[in-house]
């Protein structure tokens, strides 16, 4: 605590002096409770968890046996491609008809409405091909994107050639 200290009588004679006076703070007290309050709310605070989203991964297909192949009218296709860009089609593309190559962005009016549209079909499978120069982000943007809306059959699949030459003979 706070104390003053007095100084006592110089045992000379005559004039009496003004005595002095020192303070003295004790600082024990504050800093104990400076450490009290540091070591609560270090015991009480919780610390942020990372959010982890969980992706299935296939069953590993028994020798001999065939996955059934996708019908073109029950796939749609993802591309990422570089300087974030989305281009989507729907079916699969096969070497007889070119489908028609639409733009779209990674936010809420855009991917997002299309999975919606397509929800309708329960046998549904978005095929995701990102680009080698995709970004990271964008990858993890649709895993995001097939979470939220739901969809429950999507591949990671490598971009063709022919995915290729259609972002770029589409010129959007």
């Amino acid at each position: 605590m706070a104390e003053i200290q007095q100084s006592g009588d110089s045992g000379k004679g005559g004039k009496k002096r003004a005595k002095k006076m020192s303070t003295k703070i004790d600082m024990t007290p504050m800093v104990d409770l400076a450490f009290l309050l540091l070591t609560f709310f270090m015991l009480t605070t919780t610390f942020s968890k990372p959010t982890v989203m969980e992706v299935a991964m296939p069953v590993k297909p028994k020798p001999g046996e065939e996955q059934p192949p996708i019908k073109a009218s029950n796939a749609l296709t993802l591309l990422l491609g570089e300087n974030n860009k989305l281009y989507y089609y729907d079916g699969l593309l096969d070497g007889t008809t070119k489908p028609e190559l639409k733009l779209s962005n990674y936010g809420a009016d855009g991917i997002r409405k299309v999975l919606l549209q397509h929800k309708s079909n329960p046998q549904l499978v978005v095929l995701i091909k990102p680009d080698d120069k995709a970004a990271y982000k964008n990858m993890v943007d649709i895993l995001d994107e097939m979470n939220i809306t739901e969809t429950k059959k999507y591949a990671l699949v490598d971009i063709s050639k022919p995915d290729q030459e259609l972002i770029k003979s589409s010129g959007l």
